[in-house]
Order: structure tokens, then C-alpha cells, then sequence
């Protein structure tokens, strides 16, 4: 009778052994939205797939329009439970009346984390010199719903700039109409280096980065400089404002909640990795940012709070949420 038990015992361990490898053996597959395949978002995603393909987890990188697409991805779009959107535009569609589908999804997005602050890099042609020469002149703003329009478009109503023409197309399209002369300028929000401003312009094309001083602007987004040489064609430093990038999630109530409560783990153990391994812009990353106007994902809360070292600053005020809902009060 012993006999049969230990059999029975033995023949029982050897299938939970099976299954635990068999799960083990099987990855977890998930996505993220990003942004344009020569943008800091794109870069990011990679890097994050490259951290957690070590935990069996297959993170799958799409690239995107901008942050508006992304908002509606990480709601409806299978297996992408990840987004990178401006925590400006978000916080522009959340006081968005005229779209009441777009406004129900803003409100259950949450953030995994803060990331960093993208640079509004503002292209023109020579002899631009300051972000009030953009009146009367005709202005690529990114297509329309990417956060580089939204951003933009919020730009020129705190401002009172006014140019001649907001030509909607992407930074692609954008740039070869710059070195055309088709525009005199065009925005691209992003984190230096951004790689279509490094790769696709030279010092024969002749164009600049036109300084962002405005007082108005500076008022409600945070000063930065691109420093001299980021770009090649870039002699000196350049004055510009920022808007913080955020990696966001929907509020699942699934499997997908443990999922991405493991990747920001992830993320959280390894921020040395990603700053020796990934994008420039790593190194200036601080995961406990206190964002005004954001939650943490409550899934990804519960994974960090079983780290001795995480903590979270207390909350400051974020004057772009003033100046978005100032602009859409008038």
C-alpha cells in the first residue's frame, strides 16, 4: 500500500513539475504604443522590451501618430496594455467636451510611471530668431491629434502668436518641406537627441532652432536648454520649455493588472540598466516625480510598495494644467 501512495506522490510531483515549466517556458506577451519609429517614445519602447524579454515577458513595440492615438491603443487596441503619451495632452482630452468617448477613456488611464521632459523643439528657417517671429508665418504643428499638434496648438492660444497657416502634417513630411521652403518653421516635441533632427539635417540645409522665451510660455512650462552640438548643424545652446512624458496604462481589472504591475517593478529594479544600455534620455528619468494630476496605477502601486527603497515625493502644483484649462474656460 505504501508502495502505491509513494507512486502515486512521485507520479504527481513529475506532473506540477511539467506544468510549473511548462508555464514558466511560456512567455507573456504584451505591447506598447509609442510614437514615431525616429522618436525618443520609439527608442523607449525598445529599450523596455529589451529589459523584460529577460523575465519571459515579449513585449511587443508598435509605433504611433502621437498621444491621442495612444490613449484610445491602450484602451481598445489587443494586447497593448502599455502607452508613451505628454502629460500635457492628456490632461488637454480629460477637459475635452466635443469627444465624450475620448474624455470616459482619459479619465480610467493611469500612470506607470513619469519619465522625462521632452524638449519642444521648434525648426526654422534662417534668420527666425525668436518664437514671436512665428506670426504670419506658415508652421508645420504635427498632424492633427499627435501631442506635437496638441502642444502646439496650446502654444500659439497661451501666447497670442498667430501664425498665417497651421499646416497639419507629420515631422517627416514636415522637414522636406522646411528644406523645400514650402514653411518657415516646424514643432517637434521630443527628448533630445531626437533622431530624425540628428540624421536628416546638415549644416548645408541651412535652418535653426529658434528659441522658446516667450513669458507667457514660461510661465506655465518648465525652462530647459538644448545644450551646443546635440545637434550637429546646433553651434550654441538653445532656450527652450519642456512637457513631461509619461508611461500609462489603462485601469485593467485582469490578468493584464499583474502584467504591468511586473513591469514597472521591472523597471523600477533596473533603472541602471536602462541608463547604461538605453537612450540618452534614461539618465535623466525620476521614476518618483510627484506629476500633479496623475494617479499611479494602483497595480503597479502594490508592486512597489513591497520595495524597501521606493518612495514618492508629495505632490507640487503643475501649472500647464492652469494654463490648459485657462485657454479652454476662454
Amino acid at each position: 500500500m505504501m508502495q502505491v501512495i509513494k507512486f502515486v506522490l512521485l507520479n504527481l510531483c513529475l506532473v506540477l513539475m511539467t506544468v510549473t515549466v511548462s508555464y514558466a517556458a511560456t512567455p507573456v506577451s504584451m505591447g506598447i504604443v509609442t510614437g514615431s519609429t525616429k522618436g525618443t517614445y520609439y527608442q523607449f519602447g525598445l529599450n523596455l522590451a529589451q529589459l523584460v524579454k529577460t523575465s519571459n515577458i515579449d513585449l511587443r513595440v508598435s509605433p504611433s501618430n502621437g498621444s491621442v492615438e495612444n490613449i484610445y491603443a491602450v484602451f481598445k487596441r489587443p494586447n497593448t496594455q502599455l502607452g508613451i503619451v505628454q502629460a500635457d495632452v492628456l490632461a488637454f482630452v480629460t477637459r475635452v467636451q466635443t469627444d465624450p468617448v475620448l474624455k470616459q477613456i482619459a479619465k480610467k488611464i493611469k500612470m506607470v510611471f513619469p519619465l522625462y521632459n521632452e524638449e519642444i523643439h521648434l525648426v526654422g528657417v534662417n534668420g527666425l530668431q525668436s518664437f514671436a517671429d512665428l506670426q504670419g508665418k506658415r508652421v508645420a504643428v504635427g498632424k492633427e491629434g499627435s501631442g506635437t499638434y496638441l502642444t502646439a496648438r496650446l502654444l500659439f492660444e497661451i501666447s497670442g502668436i498667430k501664425p498665417s497657416a497651421l499646416v497639419t502634417i507629420g515631422t517627416n513630411d514636415a522637414l522636406e518641406q522646411l528644406k523645400a521652403g514650402s514653411i518657415d518653421a516646424m514643432f517637434y516635441v521630443a527628448g533630445y537627441p531626437v533622431k530624425l533632427l540628428a540624421s536628416d539635417i546638415t549644416a548645408e540645409n541651412n535652418l535653426v532652432l529658434v528659441p522658446i522665451q516667450n513669458q507667457a510660455i514660461t510661465e506655465f512650462y518648465p525652462q530647459t536648454t538644448i545644450p551646443a552640438g546635440t545637434y550637429g548643424w546646433q553651434q550654441s545652446d538653445v532656450a527652450t520649455v519642456a512637457v513631461k512624458a509619461v508611461l500609462v496604462s489603462y485601469n485593467f481589472r485582469n490578468a493584464n493588472c499583474e502584467n504591468v504591475g511586473r513591469v514597472g517593478q521591472l523597471i523600477y529594479e533596473n533603472m541602471e540598466w536602462l541608463k547604461q544600455n538605453g537612450h540618452p534620455k534614461w539618465n535623466v528619468v525620476d521614476l518618483n516625480f510627484p506629476l500633479k494630476g496623475w494617479q499611479q496605477y494602483d497595480c503597479v502601486g502594490k508592486k512597489l510598495a513591497k520595495i524597501p527603497t521606493f518612495t514618492r515625493s508629495p505632490e507640487e502644483i503643475n501649472p500647464v494644467l492652469e494654463a490648459i484649462k485657462d485657454v479652454l474656460q476662454e
